[in-house]
């Protein structure tokens, strides 16, 4: 299993938002991450600067590459574009993270 991190950016004033949706996550997106061999996704905020920090552990032969692709994510990334920077195709704009430490 490894372990992917990376950086997010939500728009002022929808903290309350954001968690809302993600509390509501529909079941055919969760299908999609485990399907992908997605696992342990948590999503952290800084409420200082909006800031999304977000960590996923991925199978070996994970498909997370893939997810783009897919209809349902794509509806997602749509729902989620006006409350956080995206990309002109809507998906957010993430900046991956390397890992300087982990302790076991």
């Amino acid at each position: 299993m490894k372990r992917e991190a990376f950086v997010m950016q939500l728009k002022p004033g929808f903290e309350a938002e954001y968690r809302r949706r993600h509390d509501a996550l529909w079941p055919e997106m969760a299908a999609a991450l485990k399907a992908a061999g997605v696992s342990d996704y948590s999503i952290f905020l800084d409420p200082a600067s909006g800031r999304l920090f977000a960590v996923q552990k991925l199978t070996e032969d994970n498909k997370a590459g893939d997810l783009a692709t897919l209809p349902i994510v794509r509806k997602w990334w749509d729902y989620m574009a006006d409350i956080m920077e995206t990309n002109p195709d809507h998906s957010p704009v993430c900046l991956p993270l390397g890992e300087v430490f982990y302790f076991p």
